[in-house]
């Protein structure tokens, strides 16, 4: 994991996040950091917590915003966890570059 919360990999990047479902307005960016230090990227849904449609909402959000289909962000770990960790896949240099971006933004 770089300091910036994401992993280059071979199809695209791993992302660490934080999701506050219910959140009101939507949004994504701003750092968040678990107390280990590890960062995550934050992100804010108005679905609910429940039948996954948050992590729907998040899916939908993440890939909007990185410019990818929805069907290339997936939820490696964490699926019923405020704090997940996906993988986008596309250009890895692309996406990791706009991680940095959303990490240093805020919400």
């Amino acid at each position: 994991m770089t300091p910036g919360g994401c992993t280059q990999v071979e199809d695209g990047i791993l992302l660490s996040i934080r999701v506050t479902p219910r959140g009101g307005k939507e949004g994504i960016g701003g750092r968040w950091t678990d107390s280990e230090g590890r960062p995550a990227l934050i992100v804010r849904v108005s679905a609910p917590p429940v039948e996954g449609a948050a992590n729907a909402a998040v899916g939908k959000l993440v890939a909007k915003a990185f410019g990818v289909r929805p069907r290339d962000v997936t939820v490696e770990a964490g699926a019923t966890s405020r704090q997940k960790r996906l993988r986008i896949v596309g250009n890895t240099y692309n996406l990791a570059a706009k991680a940095n971006e959303l990490l240093e933004g805020t919400p």
